[in-house]
């Protein structure tokens, strides 16, 4: 059964950072393209970055484009999610997901994501 685990959420203060990351029990992580997503109260669950599966490339929905960053280590099978800047509009819970895939794409859509984490909660107070 494969497991996705986020970790690194919490309440921080506008204007701080947060380091999310999702440990993978992925025998094949490296074949796999892995993506964040997020939602908040009320709201569909969005996109926010995504990784291929060597690292190479990375897509970051506008909001996240010059303060996230996501990065991928292969031979821990985990993945993170660098976030900067924090903003209340970025409380949500952040989930991580995860694709076979079989080239460099980076897929931006949930319905092509096969695997997800419970989530982690960020919270960022007004």
């Amino acid at each position: 059964q494969v497991q996705l685990v986020e970790l690194g959420g919490g309440l921080v203060q506008a204007g701080s950072s947060l380091r999310l990351s999702c440990a993978t029990s992925l025998r094949n992580f490296d074949s796999h393209a892995m993506g964040w997503f997020r939602q908040a109260p009320g709201k569909e669950r969005e996109f926010v970055a995504a990784i291929s599966r060597s690292g190479g490339s990375t897509v970051y929905a506008d909001s996240a484009k010059g303060r996230f960053t996501a990065s991928r280590d292969n031979a821990r099978n985990t993945v993170f999610l660098q976030m900067y800047s924090l903003k209340p509009e970025d409380t949500a819970t952040y989930y991580c997901a995860a694709t076979l895939i079989g080239t460099e794409i980076v897929p931006r859509r949930s319905d092509e994501y096969d695997y997800w984490g419970p989530g982690t909660q960020v919270t960022v107070p007004s």
